[in-house]
C-alpha cells in the first residue's frame, strides 16, 4: 500500500465558503447533508471540477463594475459579472460574482488575483457552483451581508460601523441626550 502524501498547497477548487455555508444552513451544523449520511464532499468536488464562477469577496462597497470587470479581464475574458446589492437599498455591498467562459480562467483568476488589493480591500476569491438568480442579495437582517451588521470597527470600506453596532450606538446617544 502506498503511503498517505499531505499536500502543503490548498486546492483552488475548493468550495467557496458562501456555497458551503448554505449547505450548512439548509441541512444544520451536525446533520449530515443526505438521509443515508454519505459524505458530500465528492459531490462537491464533481460541482467545481468544471465551474466557471467565481465568488469574489471582501469588496468595498465603493468598488464599481468597471473596476472589477477591468481586474478580472485580465485572467479571460469575462461572461457575466453580478454585483452583490443590499436586499432593500438595492446598493452594492461588498461580494460579487465574476463568471469566465472557461474553468481554466477561473482557475487563473483564483491564483493571480485572489489575496490582491482592490480599492485597498484585500479581496478574496473562491470558486462557485453557479450564480442563480437570488443569490446576488445580502444575507442579513437589514439586507446586505451578516457580517457587516455585528461588525464592531469603524471600516470606511465597508460603511463605517456594523449596522447592528451602530444602531445601538444612536439608541444609547438618544437615551443619554434625552436623560438629561
Amino acid at each position: 500500500m502506498a503511503p498517505l502524501t499531505l499536500s502543503t498547497v490548498d486546492r483552488l477548487d475548493r468550495p467557496s465558503t458562501y456555497y458551503s455555508g448554505r449547505k450548512k444552513r439548509k441541512y444544520g451544523r451536525d446533520q449530515p447533508d443526505d438521509r443515508d449520511g454519505a459524505d458530500k464532499q465528492p459531490e462537491e468536488d464533481e460541482l467545481l471540477k468544471d465551474a466557471t464562477t467565481l465568488y469574489v469577496g471582501n469588496l468595498s462597497f465603493y468598488t464599481t463594475e468597471e473596476q472589477i470587470h477591468e481586474l478580472f479581464s485580465k485572467c479571460g475574458e469575462i461572461k457575466r459579472l453580478i454585483m452583490g446589492l443590499d436586499r432593500y437599498q438595492k446598493t452594492p455591498c461588498g461580494f460579487c460574482f465574476v463568471e469566465y467562459y472557461t474553468h481554466q480562467d477561473a482557475l487563473d483568476c483564483m491564483k493571480y488575483i485572489g489575496g490582491t488589493k482592490l480599492d485597498e480591500r484585500v479581496i478574496r476569491t473562491d470558486l462557485d457552483a453557479g450564480f442563480q438568480d437570488g443569490r446576488q442579495f445580502g444575507r442579513g437582517k437589514s439586507g446586505g451581508q451578516v457580517r457587516d451588521e455585528y461588525r464592531d470597527e469603524f471600516d470606511p470600506g465597508r460603511g463605517g460601523y456594523g449596522r447592528a453596532i451602530d444602531a445601538e450606538r444612536k439608541k444609547e446617544e438618544e437615551e443619554y441626550g434625552s436623560g438629561r
